[in-house]
């Protein structure tokens, strides 16, 4: 153990490698949670990491970030960084050695908030090298002092990833924890929550809260954090108050007369899983294909799908893709990994995703023309971050050049050959649904469509936090 003024980091002697794939490390980082000794060796089993540097009670958080940074990953391509609230229950190595992206965030199924992403974190040793250099400006954010790591992630992901990638696994999160941990999550928790959306997200989940302990315990620290500190508090009383969250939490619980919760073992969790549905492996999905061109919704509708349970790559641009570009299939290796795809590459290869995805669903993006002309005009197209890796921007653009050879008609990439293009596509895809209708939604986003429309077409649930419509396409 290294010292420091509150906990250490150890590594393992153990290098617990795969035969092959990609050279992973494992940041595990603990406070003492139940979960602990089992989420540390589940692990450890499904991601098979080279080397496992343990963060153990190392207090607050930014000592904690500063003490992770400092972990030496030379040699390896990628750290997951995993919570000791994350149960990992499925094999995460298919994953790992497929993907090249700079971060990936995953999808958990939560005890709390139910599909959410948090935990388990995929980050690419540069934008680890990158997230050194970053200033965190505790004194004046109060996203720096509630969100740390997250804050120092998104600064150092500048330039290098456009957005955080989203990937949902089998992990429960927050699931058989101490009810002192409970309280000092929950309250922490509101305060991460008191922007509009995030705070109709949360007490649209306390909604669902029934009165057993857990919720009880976590809906007292809701109530707690927010009598404590005021919406105009500054970032300095947030700190004071996070700082002092683990003597209040036990504190608090100590006088609220609940059991003691015994050590944890894997077979109590399996019991617990047999008996609660909601706690089973997620079933299959079919694929979703979002097809339309850059300026018509598609983001916006890629968001409402990660919220409804289907995650689709935000950055299909990778070797395996132009593999299949070239030879013109459909033979995406991403389609192992991910539930769909979106954009102007489905678009192009429509037939035969149809034909290899029997009962897959296909939604079409469409604007009011003029004012999807005037966005492309005012923003261009999307193109590969100014610092990702030479070998990125090649792969973007001999796709893009592929791609945009196969949707226009010409050469005219002028407003009179866009909108052609636009139309023939359009009509295109019409054609080929026009026997089956069933299977096709063509959704305005710009014109107000959104959330219902989506939700009675994958037959999936509408979040009731979710305004009807989705966000503006620009």
């Amino acid at each position: 153990m290294t010292a420091t003024g509150s906990g250490g980091v150890r590594t393992l002697d153990r290098d617990f490698s795969a035969d092959s794939g990609r050279v992973v490390d494992l940041v595990f980082r603990t406070v003492g949670e139940r979960t602990s000794d089992l989420a540390l060796s589940l692990a450890i089993r499904h991601i098979r990491p080279r080397r496992v540097h343990v963060v153990e009670n190392v207090r607050p958080f930014p000592r904690a970030l500063e003490r992770m940074l400092a972990i030496d990953h030379d040699g390896a391509s990628h750290v997951v960084y995993v919570d000791a609230d994350c149960l990992i229950l499925e094999d995460l190595r298919p994953f790992l050695d497929a993907n090249g992206l700079a971060y990936v965030d995953t999808y958990v199924q939560d005890r709390f908030r139910g599909r959410i992403h948090c935990g388990v974190h995929i980050t690419r040793t540069d934008l680890v090298r990158r997230m050194r250099r970053v200033r965190m400006p505790y004194g004046t954010s109060h996203a720096a002092v509630v969100r740390p790591e997250a804050y120092c992630r998104n600064e150092a992901r500048r330039g290098l990833q456009l957005d955080v990638q989203l990937k949902g696994f089998y992990i429960l999160h927050d699931h058989f924890q101490y009810f002192a941990d409970i309280f000092a999550k929950y309250a922490l928790r509101e305060l991460r929550s008191r922007g509009e959306l995030s705070r109709l997200r949360l007490e649209s989940a306390m909604q669902r809260w029934d009165g057993s302990s857990d919720f009880t315990v976590a809906r007292a620290a809701v109530h707690h954090s927010r009598r404590s500190l005021a919406l105009g508090a500054t970032p300095r009383q947030y700190e004071a108050y996070v700082h002092a969250l683990p003597r209040t939490a036990q504190r608090e619980t100590a006088t609220m007369g609940l059991p003691v919760r015994p050590d944890l073992t894997m077979e109590q969790v399996q019991r617990a899983i047999a008996a609660d549905p909601a706690l089973a492996r997620p079933r299959p999905r079919p694929k979703v294909f979002v097809l339309g061109f850059p300026g018509t919704g598609i983001r916006s509708v890629v968001d409402a799908l990660h919220e409804l349970g289907f995650d689709l790559p935000h950055h299909p641009f990778d070797h395996g893709t132009l593999a299949a570009v070239r030879r013109g299939d459909a033979s995406f290796p991403l389609l192992r990994h991910y539930d769909g795809l979106a954009g102007v590459l489905p678009l192009v290869f429509l037939a035969q995703l149809d034909a290899g995805h029997p009962g897959a669903r296909f939604i079409l993006t469409v604007r009011a023309k003029e004012t999807w002309l005037s966005t492309l005009r005012r923003r261009g197209t999307p193109g590969c971050p100014p610092d990702a890796p030479p070998r990125e921007h090649a792969v973007h653009r001999e796709v893009t050049d592929l791609l945009q050879d196969a949707v226009l008609s010409s050469t005219d990439t002028g407003p009179e050959g866009l909108s052609r293009a636009y139309d023939e596509q359009v009509a295109r895809v019409r054609a080929h649904f026009a026997r089956r209708p069933q299977d096709l939604l063509v959704l305005d986003v710009g014109g107000g469509e959104g959330w219902a429309e989506l939700a009675s077409f994958l037959d999936a649930v509408h979040y009731p936090h979710q305004p009807s419509s989705l966000s503006a396409p620009d």
